[in-house]
């Protein structure tokens, strides 16, 4: 049984952060891409033992903590790995940064798909680097890419800046796509750059890894972790997967030169101990997951209210569709925040591609769920 857990005091980003954030501390969070559900119980009892010893100085990445990520990366998408390919990180979106500074020139051009994870155009821009928008097709309640226009754009690009799975949409892309982008990369020699960070949340697709394709394996670079999967990205902890000797000596050069080389020895434990020991509470979390993205489509329909579900293919993230309601972006973002009381993430700080759009986090237990949709209910009778 998964249930909310109280977290306000914790320093949390998601409830302690919200007042700022939203100018108000009556709503219920739902935004940050953390969950409230506890981690397995696996990942408890092991930072709890390495906490009983009372010394946290600076640590080491230990043989354990390779195997558990090529053992990881095998298990679940039968992905085989080697040991040198694996660069232990602070996090994904430093990474990013260090990957842009590693393998372009300001001025150059990177490609982005929005609505997007803000991070991503904001790391280019920050790095002097132009934004090559190939922006995500709509049609139908439903994500598609726009190959003609990547082709375009890919032959002045020179990396890509790939999110899979798709955070916001929940796409899945699948093998077909994944492949034609590929294709399009190395006829073009553009470098991929992929954020897999959602990888292990994935309903009734299977994850392609864009390292697991032979003919990319060596133009790639991917950056994953545990956090959103065991819901310890507070940890800091993340790795990339480097095929290629050269790619692999540039971003470490890049990353050493930030001063970031020890590691947090409670995000290598929690790591160990999630990828070891946590199949059956991640399969487990998924049927949750699932159950609650069910409740809110039902919700939605059974209500009649005027907002479209984009399919969530991956993730605990609903992209909320909130185009039929006949407000502006600032009309909308008042009527979740104010009126419906609940703080979700704007769908324009995705891009201009995500106006209209209100996204939605449902990584909490099921009561819970069942306030926020009531306060919606009300909220809109009320409109």
């Amino acid at each position: 049984m998964f249930t909310s857990i109280h977290r306000e005091g914790t320093y949390t980003t998601k409830y302690d952060d919200a007042k700022q954030k939203f100018g108000t501390d009556d709503l219920m969070p739902l935004w940050v891409a953390d969950m409230d559900l506890p981690s397995p119980l696996c990942v408890q009892e092991s930072l709890a033992k390495r906490a009983a010893h009372p010394i946290y100085g600076y640590t080491v990445y230990p043989p354990r903590y390779y195997e558990a990520i090529q053992t990881w990366m095998q298990k679940r998408f039968s992905w085989r790995i080697e040991q040198e390919w694996i660069v232990p990180c602070y996090g994904v979106v430093p990474s990013l940064n260090f990957a842009i500074s590693a393998y372009s020139e300001v001025g150059e051009s990177i490609i982005v798909q929005t609505p997007l994870y803000p991070p991503f155009v904001s790391s280019i821009e920050t790095k002097q680097r132009k934004v090559l928008d190939n922006t995500l097709l709509y049609k139908d309640g439903k994500y598609s890419i726009d190959f003609e226009d990547f082709e375009a754009k890919a032959k002045e690009a020179r990396l890509f800046l790939l999110c899979s799975p798709h955070n916001p949409t929940s796409r899945a892309w699948n093998e077909e796509e994944l492949e034609k982008l590929i294709a399009l990369c190395l006829k073009y020699d553009v470098l991929i750059i992929s954020d897999e960070i959602h990888a292990d949340i994935m309903y009734e697709k299977i994850h392609h890894s864009v390292g697991s394709f032979e003919s990319m394996m060596h133009k790639c670079v991917v950056f994953n972790a545990p956090s959103k999967t065991f819901n310890i990205a507070g940890l800091n902890t993340s790795y990339a997967i480097i095929p290629s000797v050269e790619l692999r000596q540039k971003f470490i050069q890049e990353q050493n030169s930030s001063g970031i080389s020890n590691g947090n020895p409670f995000g290598i434990e929690a790591l160990i101990s999630a990828y070891e020991e946590g199949d059956v509470w991640l399969d487990n979390l998924k049927v949750h997951l699932q159950s609650n993205i069910s409740y809110v489509s039902d919700f939605i329909h059974k209500h009649a209210l005027p907002i479209g579900i984009v399919p969530t293919e991956a993730t605990f993230l609903i992209w909320l569709d909130c185009s039929k309601m006949g407000l502006t972006q600032d009309e909308l973002i008042a009527f979740f925040c104010y009126q419906a009381k609940l703080g979700l993430n704007d769908g324009l700080s995705f891009g201009e591609a995500g106006r209209g759009f209100m996204r939605l986090n449902i990584g909490l237990g099921k009561e819970h769920l069942e306030l926020g949709m009531q306060r919606l209910l009300q909220a809109y009778i009320l409109e």
